[in-house]
């Protein structure tokens, strides 16, 4: 199925999701537009990080649909290649190869997946890693390496492939306080400049800052989506008000 491109980058239909009995995701229903960012928050357990990943195939929906890109994600197995193609995904855990230096991590993908001379590749992959602050690392293992700096080599690895979405799920969460900022940074020059971006987050700072909607999830289900603005200072919701109530000083 396609869809027109004005009809939004990301469309959810009731989408639900089983986990033998459970329940993981009731019906979630959004439209994303090209260029936007949205953070999703929720409590734990609420489906926040389950809904980032139905959209890369990463977990399989039973029910509804879900288009990205103008591309419905079925059991076909060449959609699914095209769309894990337009979409990189940053995860809690920085998952980098061990064995490979920091500079063959991000070429890695462009080299093999996008057949891309070495040369070339090594080329983007310098390119990433002064984007997001760390050159200086490049011929560093990943142990060598602080958590903040592990995450954003795993950042300029999803980028490495100049995918059109960009995931987040909950990136600074296994970060140490003082690391979270320079991740953090990252992400917002990255929406600065035009990308699309989900990002499952408790900073609520940073979605302040640089969301244009947030998504609350509660439940296995979207129980409000607002701007900023609105989220934070006229919830519409008693879950939403509640939720605040415990993670600010609202």
């Amino acid at each position: 199925m396609s869809v027109t491109s004005n009809e939004g980058i990301i469309i959810y239909r009731d989408v639900h999701k089983w986990y033998g009995d459970f329940h993981a995701l009731r019906g979630i229903t959004f439209t994303m537009q090209k260029g936007e960012v949205i953070v999703i928050c929720g409590p734990s357990g609420s489906g926040k990080s389950t809904c980032i990943r139905t959209i890369n195939r990463l977990e399989e929906h039973q029910r509804g649909q879900i288009i990205v890109d103008g591309v419905e994600l079925t059991n076909d197995l060449r959609n699914i290649e095209t769309i894990r193609r337009e979409v990189g995904m940053v995860f809690q855990q920085f998952n980098l190869f061990p064995h490979l230096r920091v500079l063959q991590n991000v070429a890695l993908a462009p080299f093999w997946v996008l057949k891309m001379k070495k040369s070339k590749a090594e080329e983007i992959a310098i390119q990433l890693l002064e984007r997001v602050g760390i050159p200086e690392q490049a011929q560093k293992y990943p142990e060598q390496l602080s958590g903040g700096q592990q995450q954003r080599v795993a950042i300029a690895r999803a980028l490495a492939m100049t995918p059109k979405i960009m995931l987040f799920d909950e990136p600074t969460s296994a970060l140490d306080p003082e690391m979270i900022k320079e991740v953090l940074d990252v992400m917002k020059e990255l929406a600065r400049s035009g990308m699309t971006m989900i990002v499952v987050t408790h900073e609520m700072g940073f979605a302040r800052e640089v969301a244009n909607r947030i998504v609350f999830f509660d439940y296995g289900q979207l129980v409000e989506e607002n701007t900023p603005e609105e989220f934070f200072h006229n919830p519409q919701h008693e879950r939403t008000k509640l939720f605040l109530s415990q993670i600010l000083d609202y």
